[in-house]
């Protein structure tokens, strides 16, 4: 697979003064420390470090939905796989891996000398208990791959599926399979944290207040440089970035391109940026008034994307059209979107399948002569989301659709999706978790996922994503994406918005902070004061 992400590092994505006061120094302008430095040195003294992040989980058991993200990001969990700076699939917690010949169990072997934090080797059994621990407990795993059996021979960890997996040892690196302890108190794992192998152990936890992780003294992959670090939670972007220049923290996560002006002359930040492999995107359900294709369609005509990335995300992100961003190379530019913003196209759409304002009010009605108010779902710790779904709003309303914004937190959001309670509802996601976009697109728009609860089905779509799971060949994989993209597409079942470009900024006093493509890593062994 080409990979096309482009890693910015201090020169970030600006024209004119801020670009020149980047390109020297992530902000060299008066040469003076920020009022936080004091600050700092004194963390360095204690080697206690200051993450800020937004909240995310609240618990820290990691087959809960995606909260084993956490874990992974906050540097307590690992994975038998990794992927590396470049995305690339590398060994961690086993050594190498092969396929069998006719495809179907995948070996590997299992890393010598690697002990959980509890100082309790882990054995291939173990790692085998963990991940039947996970095959029994998330619903979300077999979305993956189901294995027909899991069986160690030595050193050896043998998975055997009923069909060929392309993607299994990529699946592997997803911190669903995080690597735990399943003979410790598994019962504690929720508010205590999981007993793990990462370089760090959770000393406390509050889901809206912090993480406060400790040095893992088995840790097997090296010196771990820091006693403590607090991964804070401070939802509020303009808060985290204030936080980050008085020195409270002294790693910020989540930060925008708006941000970057909060640096301008403050040459002891530094900031790393990357075109991600995110994308932001909508659910239209299709259980309710949005079966209607034409509705679909007219929304999307509606949604001025390119203004809402240009403009309102100050160039922060690339307008969105197709399920892949093109930091991938899976056609981007050869998929045709007859959808493209089109207001006056929109308005006729509607008014040609009967949507027309009767009483007057500036909002069209149902053909039936029924309301329609659409309930969009959002949640806003990343605060991009709130910028399209506002921006949306006020689109749609132009064009005569009445959007009502409903703002919840993400755990609320979660449900809210499963249920099915929602016309839109927003959603920001990692496209290339496994390695490639099959498991992602498998589980927003295969018809039977059980992620997939807006009622879209498409025969020729689960048909190619059949193909795709037992495909091994790469450009004939590629092939097949594009064909599944342009399908989603052309059913107009999905608003793409935009993807992202993420951004890391940190204090100079830090070293080895390191944005990676797949944002599983956050805090690493590599993270230290600067000498």
């Amino acid at each position: 697979m080409k990979k096309k992400w482009v890693r910015r590092i201090c020169s970030t994505l600006l024209a004119g003064s801020m670009a020149a006061s980047l390109l020297t120094g992530c902000g060299s302008g008066n040469g003076e420390k920020s009022e936080g430095s004091a600050s700092s040195s004194s963390a360095q003294e204690k080697q206690e470090l200051t993450i800020g992040v937004t909240s995310f989980a609240d618990t820290l058991e990691p087959t809960e939905q995606y909260f084993s993200w956490v874990v992974s990001r906050y540097g307590i969990g690992e994975t038998l796989v990794k992927f590396d700076e470049k995305g690339e699939i590398v060994p961690c917690l086993a050594e190498s891996w092969e396929n069998s010949q006719d495809k179907l169990t995948w070996t590997f072997k299992i890393r010598e000398g690697v002990k959980f934090s509890n100082g309790e080797e882990m054995t291939p059994e173990l790692v085998k208990a963990s991940l039947e621990r996970t095959f029994s407990l998330s619903d979300r795993a077999e979305t993956f791959f189901a294995p027909a059996s899991i069986e160690t021979e030595g050193q050896n960890l043998k998975i055997t599926t009923k069909e060929p997996v392309a993607v299994l040892p990529g699946s592997l690196a997803d911190p669903l399979f995080l690597i735990v302890d399943a003979n410790a108190d598994t019962e504690s794992f929720a508010m205590s944290g999981p007993i793990c192998t990462g370089p760090y152990a959770v000393e406390s936890f509050s889901p809206t207040d912090s993480c406060v992780v400790v040095k893992n003294e088995y840790y097997w992959g090296g010196e771990v440089p820091l006693e403590k670090v607090v991964l804070k939670c401070i939802d509020d972007q303009t808060t985290r970035s204030m936080a980050l220049q008085t020195g409270e923290i002294q790693i910020a996560y989540n930060l925008k391109t708006e941000n970057l002006a909060d640096f301008e002359n403050d040459d002891s930040i530094q900031v790393q940026g990357l075109e991600s492999l995110r994308s932001t995107y909508a659910f239209m359900n299709q259980n309710g008034v949005l079966k209607d294709k034409a509705l679909r369609q007219a929304i999307i005509r509606g949604l001025d994307r390119e203004t809402y990335c240009s403009t309102l995300l100050e160039g922060g992100a690339t307008p969105g059209k197709a399920p892949v961003p093109p930091t991938l190379d899976f056609g981007f530019d050869q998929l045709q979107d007859e959808n493209a913003y089109d207001p006056e196209g929109a308005k006729a759409l509607l008014k040609e399948a009967g949507y027309i304002d009767k009483d007057g009010d500036g909002f069209v009605e149902q053909p039936s002569g029924e309301k329609l108010e659409l309930n969009f779902v959002i949640y806003t710790s990343r605060e991009e989301l709130n910028v399209y779904a506002q921006a949306a709003q006020s689109s749609l309303k132009d064009i005569g659709i009445n959007v009502k914004l409903n703002t919840v937190s993400y755990e609320t959001l979660l449900d809210m999706r499963d249920a099915g309670e929602f016309d839109l509802l927003i959603w920001n996601v990692l496209v290339a978790n496994t390695g490639d976009p099959e498991k992602y697109l498998r589980e927003n728009w295969y018809s039977t996922s059980a992620s997939n609860q807006t009622g879209y089905k498409n025969e020729e779509a689960d048909k190619l994503l059949d193909q795709l799971a037992q495909e091994f060949d790469p450009e004939k994989r590629k092939a097949l994406i594009i064909q599944i993209q342009q399908l989603i597409m052309d059913d107009a079942a999905t608003v793409f918005f935009g993807y992202e470009t993420t951004y890391l900024f940190s204090s100079k006093e830090v070293q080895g902070a390191t944005l990676y493509p797949m944002d599983y890593y956050w805090l690493t062994k590599d993270i230290a004061f600067a000498e």
